[in-house]
């Protein structure tokens, strides 16, 4: 009688515990598959007035949530009418549907599937356009006479307005107030409205594109079937140019204003050029029933894992994974290691007041990636730049280089305009004094300057949302600790720590400072045992000038992204975050955001892990490693930092052992981790398994799912070498075990499962090659990795070419409707629970596209003997 109301208690408990997971299950989404470049870059030619431009689509398959680069060749300078775009820019826009026959010679859509026309309905006075060119209004004539005008949509009238509808996937077509539609806006459309062309006629472009998970409107990578066949729905990245000459082929001769209107107008939709775009299937190809391996961790494992399972699924091995800060992640293990496998960068128990648990932990590498500090730059010359820097007005910064003491500037927020408003016309306010002569952002640092000297000739709106601190993510990472060890690595950041000012007399933040007599708190902050990013100083004013009635804080000013995902995201889109206006007529009145910078003067930093960077397109900073060499975060240079990696058990790669002139200094070793007396003989298998592909084929370079995506470094020969043999001692482990005895779920001992890792620097191309066991899947690690799969017949990879999109975690918000229906399904399948029928665990919901994600594990092996009848 106790068991069963033991057993029916437990039961009722993980009904209510399934409708809390899934009202949170957003948080925990993994990134999306990076892609690389596979060779399918397009370049198409215009047409009429623009018929010597070449227009490049760097990538056109296999595509996902990410971006690719367009340029173009062969056009006019552009000009502009005060601060706005005149004549000669290029405009960017994704859409949907089948040809519709206009242009043989170059198939496109119809201009009433585009996501087009959502720029700002408020606070334009920055902004380039003049609400015709980045629109959807157009002027109606039956015989245009000029660009801008429609022969199809508005008024009967000549110059009668209208607009040119926008018709979603669903077929529930807007009509008119297009600007304000519910299907996307300034803060999530991924439009050009205004792309510079430079004084030798080029230019280039990054592009956001997106999938369903995105843009559920556009629906592209959905399986569609025609004709009896099924596959992703394909798309178009559209590009309209627009001129110097109106339809009679003379010059525009009103240069106060842009002319050419909206380029979805009938007139300027003749000259557009129309690249298809090919998606990978935006869902699972993972059966709902299928039995699941639980994976959690590190982000840095994010783009890699969910590659993999694209290919691993088919080969009927389901491995979810749910992304965790490290330091949360090992702490879950080290309790109960029953929960599977854990990605890492460090042993369990190296965090502070924690413990390794007793017994054995396994520890394989799967992944060599790097944490970043990545930017969105566009050049904007002061008045008095030489003409050298005019030319390039507008174009985007290659390249920057980082100081520790720099970075630590930025996380301090030690720049005067981070604490906004503190000084206000050379006027400090009580306790902000050390601000007064500081720079007003990393911009006019002369630090910086001396570094960067192009800087001096560039002018920056030094706010909040800009170069006064770098947009991070929250919580606790190992990719922020290894950040924070970097600074500290270095002498001159840590004297400015200190309370020492730098060689141009700024001073930080004192309450970042590591000296407690400097510290307003009392308390010394220990950058060399932090592992987030602190917002410490607790600044709050009303913005002069803003109308507002309640105070921001540096919350407010610096706000913190969801994780290093959305921080490329958002920085790609030039999107700080900072509500920066305030609505008086909102109810209640409240701060909003302006939505994206103003084209042209964009200036965002971000930290964000590399393989986000590379799947955005986002420039990286060269970092200062401690051979005193700026080093970006390349291949080699991920590759060179992996050489220095050492550590009992668990090697690790750290800034200051990474001394080598090439080596990157925030490079990562990602191992997985299991404690294999905590799991049964079946999951050992299947994690051998995972820890096998991983290290074979997983290893090879592309953009196919199952394969490195661009952002990691293939494992070195030593290292897969390693993971194999981790993979072959959690198939031989023969210590006790949840199945083997009966559910004790004790770890007497055993196998050491640990596959360690290089120690000190040995050659990473040495050691041997690791051997699958006789009954483990074949496909151990070799000099080279097989381009082919190495389980299976080989077939697994084939067997997906469609391919795998997981969800985009960059916006939990986005999960509010889907999330909302599954609570209600959840809450009445709750009732025969409570009522003692079986709950089958793991319980998976699926999510917009198709994707799954597991809410409810399987429990561990003392609960579910409870849960027998």
């Amino acid at each position: 009688m106790r068991r069963t109301r033991i057993r029916n208690a437990l039961i009722r408990l993980l009904a209510g515990a399934t409708v809390g997971a899934l009202a949170g299950l957003a948080v925990a989404q993994t990134a999306p598959t990076a892609t690389a470049a596979t060779g399918s870059a397009v370049t198409v030619s215009g047409r009429g007035e623009f018929k010597d431009m070449r227009f490049t689509v760097s990538q056109t398959t296999h595509l996902t949530s990410q971006a690719v680069t367009v340029s173009w060749s062969g056009g006019a300078p552009t000009t502009f009418a005060g601060t706005q775009f005149n004549t000669d820019f290029v405009q960017i826009m994704q859409c949907w549907g089948d040809d519709d026959g206009t242009v043989p010679s170059n198939p496109g859509p119809s201009r009433t599937q585009c996501q087009y026309g959502a720029s700002p309905t408020t606070d334009r006075g920055s902004w380039p356009g003049n609400d015709y060119d980045d629109t959807r209004r157009v002027f109606y004539n039956a015989d245009p006479t000029n660009y801008g005008q429609d022969d199809r949509f508005g008024a009967g009238n000549p110059n009668a307005p209208g607009e040119v509808p926008f018709k979603p996937v669903s077929g529930d077509t807007v009509t008119s107030n297009t600007q304000n539609n519910p299907y996307f806006n300034h803060n999530t459309t991924n439009e050009v409205d205004f792309a510079r062309t430079g004084a030798d006629g080029s230019g280039k472009e990054f592009f956001e594109v997106q999938t369903a998970n995105e843009a559920p409107h556009l629906g592209c990578g959905v399986p569609v079937t025609v004709d009896g066949a099924t596959k992703p729905r394909s798309c178009w990245l559209v590009i309209v140019p627009q001129g110097h000459l109106d339809l009679d082929g003379k010059p525009y001769t009103d240069q106060s204003q842009v002319n050419a209107g909206s380029p979805v107008s009938s007139t300027n939709w003749k000259n557009r050029v129309a690249v298809k775009l090919d998606f990978n299937s935006v869902g699972t190809n993972c059966a709902l029933g299928a039995d699941e391996r639980p994976t959690a961790g590190s982000e840095l494992a994010a783009d890699a894992m969910t590659s993999w399972q694209g290919a691993l699924c088919a080969a009927g091995k389901v491995y979810g994974y749910t992304e965790m800060g490290e330091p949360d992640a090992r702490t879950r293990l080290g309790n109960d290691g029953s929960f599977g496998l854990t990605f890492t960068t460090r042993a369990l128990g190296s965090d502070l007041a924690t413990t390794a648990p007793p017994g054995t932990t396994s520890y394989a590498p799967v992944a060599l990636s790097g944490t970043v500090i990545a930017f969105t730059i566009e050049r904007r010359p002061r008045s008095d730049a030489p003409e050298s820097e005019n030319k390039l007005a507008g174009t985007k910064v290659e390249s920057i280089d980082i100081t520790p003491r720099l970075a630590a500037k930025l996380l301090t927020e030690s720049y005067r305009n981070s604490t906004w408003q503190a000084v206000i016309n050379g006027t400090a306010a009580k306790g902000y004094g050390w601000a007064k002569n500081n720079p007003a952002g990393l911009a006019t640092d002369p630090e910086f300057i001396e570094l960067n000297p192009e800087f001096a000739h560039l002018s920056v709106a030094e706010t909040p949302a800009t170069d006064t601190d770098l947009l991070t993510s929250l919580g606790h990472s190992d990719s922020a600790r290894a950040l924070w060890q970097w600074i500290v690595s270095d002498k001159d950041a840590r004297q400015f720590l200190a309370g020492v000012p730098d060689d141009w007399g700024m001073r930080i933040n004192p309450y970042y400072s590591t000296n407690t007599d400097l510290n307003p708190t009392g308390v010394a902050f220990d950058p060399s045992q932090t592992d987030d990013y602190p917002k410490s100083d607790p600044w709050c004013t009303i913005p002069t000038g803003s109308g507002a009635t309640q105070k921001q804080c540096m919350i407010d000013f610096h706000p913190y992204v969801d994780d290093m995902h959305a921080g490329a995201l958002h920085t790609r889109r030039a999107d700080g975050l900072w509500k920066s206006t305030w609505d008086p007529l909102a109810t209640p009145p409240a701060y909003k955001s302006p939505g994206p910078q103003t084209v042209g003067s964009r200036f965002l930093i971000t930290v964000t892990d590399a393989a986000s960077a590379t799947r955005y397109g986002l420039q990286t900073a060269r970092l200062r490693n401690a051979a005193g060499k700026f080093v970006g975060p390349t291949e080699n240079a991920l590759t060179s930092a992996a050489a220095s990696a050492s550590g009992k058990g668990l090697a690790e790669i750290t800034p200051s052992g990474a001394t080598a002139k090439g080596a990157y200094p925030l490079a990562q070793l990602v191992y997985a981790a299991v404690r294999p007396g905590k799991v049964s003989k079946a999951a050992r298998q299947d994690y051998a398994y995972l820890l096998r592909y991983a290290a074979g084929n997983g290893q090879i370079t592309g953009a196919d799912p199952g394969r490195l995506p661009a952002g990691y470094a293939p494992l070195p020969k030593k290292l897969r070498g390693e993971a194999d043999r981790a993979a072959d001692a959690l198939i031989h482990y023969t210590g006790p075990s949840p199945a083997d005895d009966g559910g004790g779920s004790a770890d007497g001992g055993g196998t050491d499962t640990s596959g360690g890792g290089p120690s000190g620097t040995d050659d990473l191309d040495g050691g041997t090659t690791g051997g699958a066991g006789t009954d483990t899947p074949a496909g151990g690690s070799s000099a080279t990795p097989s381009p082919k799969a190495s389980f299976d017949g080989g077939k697994a990879l084939e067997t997906t070419a469609a391919g795998n999109t997981p969800a985009d975690p960059a916006n939990p918000l986005r999960y509010a409707v889907p999330v909302g229906a599954a609570l209600g399904a959840v809450a009445g399948a709750g009732a025969p629970f409570a009522g003692g029928g079986r709950l089958r665990l793991p319980l998976r919901v699926p999510l917009p596209g198709g994707r799954t994600v597991t809410v409810l594990p399987e429990l561990p092996q003392r609960l579910r003997r409870l849960l027998r009848p």
